[in-house]
């Protein structure tokens, strides 16, 4: 049976969203690193051993051991990303290659990204916290009828990760962390379908009557429901090299995630008719509303932090993080009433990435801290063919700037803006990632601006 039937679901829908949708804003591919305003103000320079809030619960949960009394700090990231694509010959396979229609379109959904942190000091060199975050999340819709609808239109998924962890201080000079996350993800996905391809591949490949598709107009719809939650942990450790010199490193696990949803078609009348009578007869589901599900082992990440009080007004931060991006590589979807050893995969071939940065705190007076960093971060995607228009991704450079404003020893708040430059990005996305056996080329001009904002308040 031909590809444009088996996968008119499941290569653009499940295993993209699981495996790369994402806004242009996130870390990497799709992880969100906007967990701390104070952190964004310095492009997360030194964030695993800073431990100067709550925040450091994500980053290192060994810098608990630097904070007093209890601690709550409430986050919220304003994230507007630009991603402007530009058509250059996307074809459609009908069966031989003609120019797809369309029109260009811009994806500018701005998303909120909220977080929530606690750490305690219970007494004899032990504290324990818990993270409230979104370490996962996008939001991006096309326009209708833009060129690469039948890759994607909307894409939306939220995540939620409780981290409840504990530290302990070990000796004067160390410190160790450890937690647990609990982590939920939540799929919205859709798509168009070529109606008149996919009836003519059912006509021709089931042999019915001439005619059958007469009075077929416009495209049809797929859209994906899907829900996961999974266990993962983080660890690290804190080395006080002397009274100004500390070294933070921290683990953050992969997690496999068991995505299981609902697929939901809305066909052109005429398709709907044929398609039912062909699952009917087959008995297996084509174009048909069904169950699916598919394994997705989501990134390990490991950081090495150095933070240097140069001065008593100059701190300089450095962090280096590196992501285990190859965990993505194929992923299998399994759908109900499929058709059984044919199985659609996808191939991301992912690469693991590093990300660098470099940055400064300045302590004005007792009020106030200016804070300031740089960062390069790489992207998972080898190539424009492997580029999805759900991620329109690139290499991106970080310019940050922030402050921290503490009028009273029982809150502070702490502000973050970061502009993230992003190359032009090209993307080739062959027709077996498409629904209907579409190629998209072209090109994306990005850019994201990060607005953060947290409070802090202390027991």
């Amino acid at each position: 049976m031909n590809n444009i039937l088996r996968n008119s679901f499941s290569k653009t829908l499940l295993a993209i969203a699981i495996a790369s949708a994402s806004t242009v804003s996130q870390a990497g591919s799709f992880g969100l690193i906007e967990q701390s305003a104070s952190g964004q103000g310095a492009a997360y320079a030194g964030a695993s051993a800073l431990g100067e809030d709550a925040s450091t619960i994500y980053f290192n949960p060994a810098g608990m051991t630097r904070l007093s009394g209890q601690q709550i700090s409430v986050a919220g990231h304003l994230i507007v990303p630009k991603a402007k694509y530009t058509d250059s010959g996307s074809l459609i396979y009908t069966p031989a290659p003609t120019a797809l229609s369309g029109t260009n379109s811009e994806t500018t959904e701005t998303g909120f990204v909220p977080n929530f942190y606690y750490s305690a000091d219970i007494g004899n060199e032990i504290y324990v916290g818990v993270g409230v975050n979104v370490p996962f999340g996008l939001a991006t819709e096309y326009d209708n009828g833009w060129y690469g609808r039948y890759h994607a239109m909307r894409s939306a998924i939220s995540s939620v990760n409780i981290n409840p962890s504990i530290a302990w201080k070990a000796t004067d000079k160390v410190s160790v962390g450890f937690g647990i996350s609990i982590q939920y993800l939540d799929l919205e996905l859709t798509n168009n379908i070529e109606s008149n391809a996919a009836c003519a591949n059912l006509q021709a490949n089931f042999g019915l009557p001439a005619g059958s598709c007469a009075g077929i107009a416009g495209d049809s719809a797929v859209k994906l429901d899907g829900t996961s939650t999974e266990l993962g942990w983080n660890t690290g450790i804190l080395i006080d090299v002397d009274d100004r010199n500390r070294v933070g490193i921290s683990y953050r696990s992969a997690i496999k995630h068991d995505v299981s949803g609902d697929a939901s078609y809305t066909l052109d009348p005429v398709l709907s008719g044929v398609a039912g009578g062909v699952s009917t007869a087959s008995g297996f589901n084509i174009l048909q509303n069904t169950t699916l599900e598919a394994t997705a082992e989501l990134p390990e990440t490991f950081s090495i932090s150095y933070v240097s009080e140069i001065t008593d007004k100059w701190t300089t931060l450095i962090d280096w993080t590196w992501t285990g991006w190859s965990s993505l590589d194929t992923i299998t979807i399994r759908q109900a009433g499929g058709i059984p050893g044919q199985e659609p995969t996808l191939d991301l071939a992912y690469q693991n990435t590093n990300r660098f940065s470099v940055g400064a705190h300045y302590q004005l007076n007792d009020a106030w801290l200016l804070r300031g960093g740089l960062a390069h971060d790489q992207t998972p995607i080898r190539s424009a063919r492997q580029t999805s228009p759900r991620i329109p991704g690139n290499d991106r450079n970080w310019l940050s700037l922030g402050f921290g404003w503490a009028p009273s020893t029982s809150w502070s708040i702490d502000a973050g803006y970061s502009h993230l430059f992003i190359s032009d990005t090209d993307i080739d996305n062959g027709p077996t990632a498409s629904s209907s056996g579409a190629r998209l080329t072209g090109t994306y001009e990005s850019s994201v601006d990060i607005l953060s904002v947290q409070g802090n308040f202390y027991f």
